[in-house]
């Protein structure tokens, strides 16, 4: 089993950035890739970004290429979501995931079945 637990969640104005963190615990070993998913109020969970082991795919939605950077720290088991220019619509539950499966194609980390384990998630409140 792996545990994941998200933090850095807040309420910001509109422009502004929250930094989200994801520490993993557990069969961590087991896992190929991190991804992070939010979910809005009456809508489906969407995907937000990704990041393999070795960090050589790293897909982003097209909603936030260019604002929000991922990344890893292997030593800490933990990856983080960096958000910038934040506006309204970014509002929603920012949830961690964890896959086992290695894909050769980028659209495969972006599905949420494709990941085993999750966190509790986070809420992100953007503010206009």
């Amino acid at each position: 089993q792996v545990q994941l637990v998200e933090s850095g969640g807040g309420l910001v104005q509109a422009g502004g950035s929250l930094k989200l963190s994801c520490v993993a615990s557990g069969r961590t070993f087991s896992t190929f890739a991190r991804g992070w998913f939010r979910q809005a109020p009456g809508k489906n969970r969407e995907f937000v970004a990704a990041i393999t082991l070795t960090g050589g795919s790293t897909p982003y939605a097209d909603s936030v290429k260019g604002r929000f950077a991922i990344s890893r720290d292997g030593a800490k088991n933990t990856v983080y979501l960096e958000m910038n220019s934040l506006k309204p619509e970014d509002t929603a539950v920012y949830y961690c995931a964890a896959g086992t499966q290695v894909y050769y194609e980028d659209y495969y980390y972006t599905v949420p079945e494709n990941y085993n384990y999750w966190g509790q998630g986070t809420q992100v409140t953007v503010s206009s």
